[in-house]
């Protein structure tokens, strides 16, 4: 069941938190019980990361560097960049593995932004981006964290570390554990984190800012269910 008293809104009230497990569980219930589909909630997901982004900038003329992994939080961050770059904005957008490596709706949202004329960024131009002052938008790793990270997505944390001014995280910070909290060697350490659906408990042991995205989940998933 999901842990009250972690998390209190600027209004003063209790938001329930849950594990990883606890989370996957709930994603399977919104699609297989409530018939939601995982574009929907991407959807959500991506424009709500757009909005907090824009509202991270300090100037229209900022760039915006998008690290998405390759799941559901890297399709959130994919579908951001599209939000922001219908609104006008410099997006530079680099994946934590292949293209081949994308799946499911993560792919899909490259297709789309692939044929708007979107370039994934090389690692000259990354740099020196990031570099630059802009925003970092990690959408490299999600709930589903299983050991250190590696490979290009240890190289894009790494990058981000020691370059990057701002950082807006999706969900859970890359690197971190969504249910204990505890941070790996190599982690990213945003200013700000958008959770998705509900914080995760591992959340509260962590210094950003926590805003909370709404996927449309029925919130009735918690209450008993009558035979």
């Amino acid at each position: 069941m999901p842990t009250i008293g972690l998390f209190i809104t600027s209004d003063g009230l209790p938001v329930p938190a849950v594990t990883a497990n606890e989370m996957r569980q709930i994603d399977e219930i919104a699609t297989g019980e409530f018939g939601l589909g995982i574009l929907q909630m991407m959807e959500n997901a991506g424009r709500a990361l757009a909005e907090q982004a824009m509202n991270m900038l300090t100037s229209p003329s900022d760039t915006v560097v998008v690290l998405a992994g390759s799941g559901g939080n890297g399709g959130g961050g994919l579908c951001a960049a599209r939000h922001l770059l219908n609104i006008g904005l410099s997006v530079v957008v680099a994946l934590g593995g292949s293209v081949e490596a994308l799946r499911g709706a993560a792919l899909a949202q490259w297709r789309t932004l692939e044929a708007s004329g979107v370039r994934l960024a090389g690692p000259d131009v990354l740099q020196r981006t990031i570099s630059g002052g802009g925003l970092v938008i990690d959408a490299l790793v999600g709930y589903g964290l299983r050991g250190p990270l590696r490979g290009r997505i240890a190289k894009l944390v790494s990058l981000c570390e020691d370059r990057a001014d701002r950082v807006l995280s999706l969900d859970v910070p890359s690197g971190w554990g969504a249910t204990s909290g505890v941070k790996g060697s190599l982690a990213v350490n945003p200013q700000r984190i958008l959770t998705l659906a509900l914080p995760k408990t591992g959340l509260a042991k962590m210094k950003a800012r926590i805003y909370l995205a709404d996927l449309g989940i029925p919130v009735c998933w918690s209450q008993p269910r009558v035979a």
